[in-house]
């Protein structure tokens, strides 16, 4: 194990959750020239490794390889600083936000704004499917599993860990590979147990609080975002229409609008875009009860949501070597790589559907998502071409095409026309 001083680790993996803006693959980018480039704390092939163990594994995947590249630094601890910096900055805007948003987010020049954001954020999940499937869609097996997994979810409502599941199955059945034949170095697996078990059991400490102090809505919360901390193969964007079914139809916590307005926000901060759960958490809570319910919601999500990404590293990490010697588990990632695609096709026409239409139905016992023809919102429509041309012609950022695109929302709302 490598060892470098904590000062000169906490300036750098201070400086990328400060400036790790953009969503998971800038995130990435920021950190391979941090730690590859610049510093050399990690080769280009342990770079790549861990990317692959971090995609494999459930959570947010630059959040975890941050938390990696600070294990193999200093340990536990060093993974526990790591992935703290990725996460506290962007969790502190979000808290900022979401209580800014309870008090104006009904102002109408607010939501003309919100609708500019919306727009940019439809061409934002766009962008990432369309980098996304150049990588993973590369043969007629890889487009079916995509094909197949957008149909599940847009059409007959299947839930997401079960396409993500089936997915894994199939890569690793189809998978023909002979395992590595040079042994990976041996794992110390004592050393492995006592952080496992120590970040299982703070995982399941506050829950185990709120149930027998009977905080019935907090344990929901607690529990529902525990599950989804499981589940979420792909990274935040493959697993927010699951979440947005659950939290807006089958909770009732808060609603479409709030969703796409959550997402909205999220995207303008630093750190992983999981960080919507804080600011779903924290509508709901303040919904529920005002601002101290909110707060001790917005809490309990960050825990239950980021303390597994340790867990998950912590345990898998020191078995990578072992991990990247099976071609089973290696063809497993790389069919849900593929459904994934699928899953962000039908995100990015959920959010399109929803803002773009003023009304959108169920297509009766089917997911099938019907806009109402009638409630088409053209300036949307309008705003959306804006977005892409902003982002996919021109080039420009995510934070200036987000400015533009607020402040034009803004000004239709001055003209009166939104």
């Amino acid at each position: 194990m490598m060892v470098h001083s904590w000062s000169r680790m906490t300036r750098v993996f201070g400086r990328i959750g400060l400036l790790s803006f953009g969503g998971p693959a800038a995130q990435i980018a920021l950190m391979h020239d941090a730690l590859v480039t610049r510093e050399k704390w990690l080769s280009e092939d342990q770079y790549l490794r861990a990317l692959s163990l971090c995609m494999l594994l459930p959570g947010p995947e630059a959040m975890q390889l941050a938390t990696y590249a600070g294990w193999r630094l200093r340990g536990v601890a060093g993974g526990v600083l790591a992935g703290l910096l990725f996460v506290v900055p962007g969790a502190l805007v979000i808290l900022a936000l979401a209580l800014a948003y309870v008090q104006v987010g009904d102002v109408p020049l607010v939501q003309a704004a919100f609708l500019g954001v919306k727009a940019a954020v439809i061409v934002v999940v766009l962008q990432a499917l369309l980098r996304l499937g150049q990588k993973a869609l590369t043969g007629p097996v890889a487009w079916g599993l995509a094909g197949t997994a957008f149909a599940a979810l847009f059409v007959f409502g299947i839930p997401f860990p079960m396409v993500v599941l089936v997915a894994g199955l199939f890569g690793a059945m189809r998978s023909t590979a002979a395992p590595s034949l040079a042994p990976p170095p041996k794992t110390a697996h004592g050393r492995i147990i006592a952080p496992v078990l120590i970040f299982a059991a703070l995982w399941a400490a506050p829950l185990a609080a709120l149930w027998i102090t009977a905080q019935d809505f907090l344990l929901e919360i607690g529990l529902f975002f525990s599950k989804l901390a499981i589940v979420t193969f792909g990274g935040a964007y493959a697993v927010l229409a699951y979440m947005t079914q659950e939290v807006v139809q089958d909770h009732g916590w808060i609603t479409t609008g709030q969703m796409i307005d959550a997402l909205g926000l999220a995207e303008t901060t630093p750190g992983p875009l999981i960080l919507v759960t804080e600011f779903v958490a924290l509508l709901a809570g303040y919904v529920q009860g005002g601002l101290a319910l909110a707060l001790a919601a917005g809490a309990v999500t960050l825990w239950v949501t980021f303390v597994p990404c340790f867990l998950w590293i912590f345990a898998a990490g020191p078995y990578l070597d072992h991990i990247s010697a099976r071609p089973r588990l290696s063809a497993a990632l790389s069919a849900i790589t593929a459904a994934v695609v699928g899953v962000i096709l039908n995100l990015s026409v959920w959010f399109a559907l929803h803002v773009i239409f003023g009304t959108v139905r169920s297509d009766g016992t089917l997911a099938l998502p019907r806009p109402v023809l009638s409630t088409l919102d053209v300036w949307a429509v309008a705003l959306t071409l804006v977005a892409a041309y902003l982002m996919l012609r021109l080039k420009l950022g995510l934070l200036t095409t987000l400015a533009i695109m607020a402040g034009a929302g803004c000004a239709l709302s001055l003209f009166g026309q939104v």
